[in-house]
């Protein structure tokens, strides 16, 4: 998965948010262990403080744990994974209505809107979303 960093937000919150999407996708596994900061930070191309910054944060949610001598890794905690999972997919959701609220949509509209794309009555194939 490449790294997306754009001058928008904060870099290390970029990098936090797509550490997190590689662990609740399973592209990191419970349990797996995470490449250097240095070689994460060389792959995504930012700064290695930058980088330990978002690591640390990651620590902080229960994410990604430290130990001594041996690196980084991915929590066991599947219900701190799926939690997280939760969070990002309701912080989506969030984001969506709000777009679509702009864009003058009523609730129920949303949701109707929602269905047929789901049933594929927009005419469109939606089976490759």
């Amino acid at each position: 998965m490449k790294w997306y960093i754009d001058s928008d937000r904060p870099i290390y919150k970029q990098l936090v948010e797509q550490i997190e999407l590689r662990i609740v996708s399973g592209i990191y596994s419970p349990g797996d262990k995470l490449a250097s900061v240095r070689d994460l930070a060389s792959d995504a191309g930012v700064n290695p403080n930058t980088m330990q910054k978002a690591l640390a944060e990651l620590e902080r949610e229960n994410l990604v744990f430290a130990q001594r001598t041996s690196g980084r890794y991915i929590t066991e905690d599947k219900k701190v994974i799926e939690e997280v999972k939760k969070a990002l997919a309701l912080t989506e959701i969030d984001r969506f209505f709000d777009r679509m609220k702009q864009l003058g949509f009523g609730k129920e509209e949303i949701l109707t809107l929602i269905e047929k794309a789901e049933e594929g009555e927009d005419g469109n194939d939606n089976t490759q979303r």
